[in-house]
């Protein structure tokens, strides 16, 4: 016997579901290195630093 159509569409939308809950899951996870992306960040404009010196808007005369 075959399966009817239903049952198929049922198992797609089913794996879809349990395929977005595992994203989900992993789109939690705090990944290492998000501190030190934090970090770079101006607290002033919020644009990434790069290099040592300070950030752009803390410069005088522009």
């Amino acid at each position: 016997m075959r399966g009817s159509g239903c049952d198929m569409i049922f198992k797609i939308i089913s794996l879809f579901l349990v395929g977005m809950a595992v994203l989900a899951m992993f789109g939690k996870f705090r990944f290492p290195g998000q501190d030190r992306l934090k970090a770079a960040k101006c607290p002033r404009c919020g644009r990434f630093k790069i290099g040592k010196g300070p950030c752009p808007c803390e410069k005088k005369g522009r």
